[in-house]
Formats: structure tokens, sequence, C-alpha cells
């Protein structure tokens, strides 16, 4: 498995067909793999970790191909992450080399210099690599445990927690994934929309490069501007759309956002949060042709485990959509809260644990840290890990459904409230386009929720003008689904909600422009 996820990309015969679009330009595939020949060259062998410092240009795929090339480890760090924060990165997973697809600001340059990394810059086309003047380079033998890729995410100290993945998990979610779809060898476009930083990148990344297709990348420029969002989007020959549900949503605010403006997309993924219902049935009206899928799965367990296609029939109840079933050699389970090996029955709730050849062996930390590892050994030798998601299984058909987070919810006068469930209520009221809510806290404490809501300027029922009003309103709709202490005190309204760089809600900063 691991050698044919290489062996993959070495023997991909489209050569003439572009395999990296991006606003910067475009490589073909005789270009992305001459050049990562040649980066490999530079790179040389070894083990120890490489650098891929950049954003979303073409020389980042080239980083990529050249460390699968070598064998090496590749850690992608974002070039909007703040210099502290890398250099926690640095020091966690120690690095020889760094392939920079932009140049390196000073702290950076200084962070590389202070601990001897070695530094190979790019164009972003990477023209300035030496090719192989039609030799190849060895591809190195590939142990099934080390590492492909490591990704970081936040602790709850806000310490950068290094996940690594080893090749044998890559190669376990990539089989799985083609599969499933039987993507046209050759014949897709995945759209990228998530930077190589975060890992829902990888679904579209290896869907391109195993299959031989092309990854057509949007950049930070195109995800910050409407206008020149739509325009790149207008007529692109994309057929699986890879994405958060949140950018979706986005998309959708555009009316012209639909099978006219896209006419060859035929998939739709989302991972990385909920699925709305409204989202999904409002692709299902403007793509009829494209199928909609549900995937599930944290960081710590190879970016997804299970997977649903959404049905007419999910879309006709307001109901969460279920994520699935587990992948092949995957197992799913709810346990107690407190017990992550005491199973509760079907239908119950509880946290969700995933166990298998997709669990990452823990984590990387640049300190110590104190907190209990999530991850654990069950009873015949697997992996698992305790996801802190809350989830249900179904009884009668056995497919997942995933609740929210342990830290979404919240205690308020003494009662537990789930933070998702009111989002999923509240986004469903008539006049909403999209919505989130807020604990307001008051001596350290969450006090009152407030529901912040975006108008949908197409719905045949405005939302009032006015705090008071659309407080009244918003609170009138929530009480038919409610308990009082669950209904949020105010209301208030924003032009859009605030969106990270890997296109999730971002909480931090609606909560400032909030106040």
């Amino acid at each position: 498995m691991t050698e044919s996820l290489v062996a993959r990309i070495a023997s991909v015969r489209t050569l003439d067909r572009p395999a990296v679009v991006a606003a910067d330009g475009t490589l073909a595939w005789s270009d992305l793999l001459d050049r990562a020949r040649g980066l490999a060259r530079r790179l040389g062998p070894g083990t120890a970790p490489v650098v891929l410092y950049g954003h979303k240009e073409p020389s980042m795929v080239v980083g990529i191909v050249a460390a699968l090339t070598r064998a090496r480890t590749y850690v992608p760090v974002d070039a909007t992450t703040p210099p502290a924060r890398i250099a926690r990165m640095l020091d966690a997973v120690r690095p020889t080399d760094a392939v920079l697809a932009q140049p390196a600001p000073p702290a950076l340059a200084e962070l590389l210099a202070a601990r001897a990394i070695r530094t190979v810059a790019l164009d972003p086309l990477a023209t300035a690599v030496a090719t192989t003047d039609g030799g190849d380079v060895t591809t190195a033998s590939v142990d099934p445990a080390s590492w492909a890729y490591v990704v970081f995410t936040s602790g709850t100290t806000g310490e950068p927690k290094g996940v690594p993945i080893p090749y044998a998990a890559l190669a376990h979610f990539v089989d799985w994934v083609l599969a499933m779809h039987r993507f046209v060898p050759g014949g897709e476009v995945f759209l990228n929309q998530a930077p190589f930083s975060f890992d829902l990148s990888v679904m579209d990344l290896y869907g391109a490069l195993a299959t031989g297709g092309t990854l057509w990348m949007l950049g930070r420029d195109e995800l910050v501007d409407a206008r020149r969002l739509f325009q790149r989007l207008d007529g692109a020959p994309l057929t699986v759309w890879v994405s958060t549900p949140s950018f979706a949503r986005l998309c959708l605010a555009e009316p012209r956002f639909g099978a006219g403006m896209l006419p060859a997309l035929r998939r739709f993924l989302f991972c990385g949060e909920t699925l709305p219902v409204g989202v999904a049935r409002e692709l299902r009206a403007r793509f009829p042709g494209a199928e909609v899928w549900n995937l599930y799965g944290p960081t710590e367990t190879t970016v997804a485990v299970t997977a649903v296609r959404v049905t007419d029939a999910m879309l006709a109840s307001d109901r969460a959509l279920p994520v699935g079933r587990p992948a092949p050699g995957m197992e799913v389970w709810i346990a107690e809260p407190d017990d992550a090996h005491r199973r509760v029955a079907d239908g119950e709730r509880g946290e969700i644990v995933v166990a298998g050849p997709q669990v990452a062996p823990g984590y990387l930390r640049a300190r110590d840290d104190a907190a209990p590892s999530p991850f654990l050994t069950v009873a015949d030798g697997r992996r698992a890990y305790r996801t802190g998601d809350l989830g249900t299984i179904d009884p009668v058909d056995g497919t997942l459904a995933c609740l929210g987070r342990h830290d979404r919810q919240i205690k308020l006068h003494g009662y537990r409230v789930e933070l998702e469930e009111i989002e999923a209520l509240l986004r469903a009221v008539p006049g909403v386009r999209d919505g989130a809510v807020v604990p307001m806290e008051r001596d350290g404490r969450p006090d009152h929720l407030l529901a912040v809501v975006v108008d949908d300027p197409a719905a045949p029922v405005a939302l009032p003008d006015g705090g008071r009003a659309l407080t009244a309103f918003v609170r009138a709709a929530l009480a038919e689904s409610l308990p009082p202490y669950a209904i949020p005190r105010l209301a208030r309204r924003v032009p859009e909600l605030p969106l990270t760089r890997n296109g999730k809600v971002d909480r931090s900063a609606l909560r400032e422009l909030v106040g």
C-alpha cells in the first residue's frame, strides 16, 4: 500500500495534462515530476523532516512530491503563521531542511539560521530547480511506520501539537477514498480551498496526485475577495469540490453559484466541521447533477474515517445529517465520557472513539505538557483516539452522527447547553442565511447567549430591522424547538461570519466583532 502510493505519483501517464493550476501559473505533470526530481536531488536522502513554507504556490506541491520521493517527512507551514508559533513547531519536529515557496521574512530567516536549517528557495513555479536531464532519482524505500507528513493543531493551552501521520495511515485513507469514488484516471479536477497546513487539503491533494488529475488552487486573494473568487470560479473545469461547509455556505450567497457556473462539477466532499442540512439542500437544488458527501474525522485520524452520500430522504428531515459508516479496517464506537473503553448502547450519546490503522501514533510537542493524552491502545493492540466529539450511532442503520464538541458544551445557570445544536436551529430560522451562537461571560462564567445572524436576501421572509425586533423574532422562532434556558437572550446581525484561513468560522474574531 505504502509503496504503491509513491509509485502512483511517479507513474502518471497524463504528462501533458495540468497537474496544478493556480493564480500564479500552471504546472503540467511533466513539469511537476521533473522539478520534484530536481528538488529531491538537492534535498538528498535521509529521515529528517523537511519544512515547506508558503501558501498556495504550485511549488508547494513540488516540495511535497520531492519529499515523498525521498521518503522524507514534510511539514507544511503556512506563510500566515506567526513567527513565535513557527519557532515552537521547529522545536517539535527538528527539521534539517526548509523549502521556501515564498521568501523568508527576517524573523523566519533568523529562526532557520539559529537552528542551522538548510534552505532551498523556490519561485512559485519552482523554475529555478535544477532538472534531472531526463534521469531519475531513486525513490527511497518506504517504511510504513515512518511519517509521511506532520501537521499542527492547537491544544487547549495554546501550545501547537504536531500530528505525525505515518505512510501506512495515509495510504489507507487514500485507498479508501479512491475505492469509494472511483475517480476517472487523468480526468478529475479537484478544488483546493484549504492551505496545505490544514489536513483537509490532503483529500484534494492526494486525490489529484494518485489519479493523475489536476489540483485547482484558490489563493489568498481570491478567498478574501468575493469578486475575484467568483470571477475565477466562473466556468472553472472543477469536477470534485473539496472544502469546509462554511466555505460552501459563503459561496451560496452568490446567486450565480450553481451548475451554470461550474458545469463539470460531479461531487462535493465536505469535512472539517458540521454540514448543515440547509447547505446540503441548497447545493442539491443548485447542482442537481452533483453528489454531496459528508465525511468525518479529526486530524489525528488522517483526515476522515467515515463518509456518507447525502440523500434526498436525509434532506427531507430537519435532523442533523449523519456522517456515515467507518472506512474498512477502521472502527468507531461511542464511549462513556469518562472511560473510552466502556461503550454505550447504540442510540445513546457519548464520546466518539476511533480505532484502526489511520490513527496517529501520538503528538509532537515543543514543550512538556502534563495534559492527559487522548491516544490509547485497545485490547487487541490497535491504536485508538478519543476525539472529544459527541456522537451517537443509529441503532437501525449503524450510521454515525456527530453532535459537536465537548468544548462547545457549556454550563449556563446550571444547565448543560450544546451550542452546535442551537446554531443548527438558528440557521433554519426563516430569513437567516448563516448564524452562530456566542456565549457572553460575566465574572468569568457564561451569563447569556448571543445569536449572531447573517441575512438571507433571497428568503421570502426578511429579518426585522432594529435590535429589539430582531431579538424578539429570533427568540420566538427558537422557542419552538429549545427550552427557555437555551434560547439566546439577544440577537445581532453581521454582514458575514468571519472565517479562519482554514475556512471555518473564526469564533475568536466573531467574539471581538460582537464585543
